[in-house]
């Protein structure tokens, strides 16, 4: 039987949390997220750092007033030596940038940066500036950073890690990637 939990103090810094891990669900998670606050009367803005064409989600919120789904990604990302990776690093600080602006702006009250823990961990971003970025929020603010192989800078500043686990994945059995349930 566990303990009941006493409720914390309300805190000055904004709440951070973090989907991670090599599981399905991070970006679907944070997704889920940010419509919920929108359902809630709060604006909602998700940048997504990789993804580059239009997503299912992107097509079906692009209605949803209160919620902005923005990409500034290049796609896959190529290996460190390619000249196409000067290319994501560009777009990696451009979301970056809007990322900021939009926690800052204290408009929000729900940041995803989707897949930023990649852009960390593939050196297209360094977790200090991304913590620079979060560091901006104010403290309704709510900045959800997402993304396999999160670094432990960023595990570190987040209240909330939930780690996304593959028990069992399709792919691994032939079954391709299915439009709506994959992407």
């Amino acid at each position: 039987m566990t303990k009941p939990r006493s409720k914390p103090p309300a805190s000055p810094r904004p709440r951070v949390l973090l989907f991670t891990g090599d599981g399905k669900g991070k970006s679907t998670a944070a997704l889920g997220l940010a419509v919920r606050a929108v359902g809630h009367g709060l604006k909602a803005c998700i940048v997504q750092f990789i993804k580059s064409s239009p997503t299912g989600e992107q097509q079906a919120l692009a209605a949803l007033e209160g919620l902005e789904i923005v990409q500034t990604g290049e796609g896959f990302l190529p290996t460190d030596g390619d000249p196409r990776f000067a290319r994501h690093v560009a777009a990696a600080r451009a979301g970056l940038d809007l990322a900021r602006e939009r926690i800052a702006g204290g408009q929000h009250g729900v940041v995803v940066l989707d897949e930023v823990c990649v852009a960390a961990a593939r050196g297209l971003l360094t977790c200090a500036e991304i913590i620079d970025a979060v560091a901006q929020a104010g403290p309704r603010t709510v900045v959800v950073l997402t993304g396999r192989g999160a670094p432990r800078e960023l595990i570190d500043l987040a209240d909330t890690v939930s780690e996304m686990r593959c028990v069992k994945h399709g792919y691994d059995q032939g079954i391709q990637a299915q439009k709506g349930v994959e992407y």
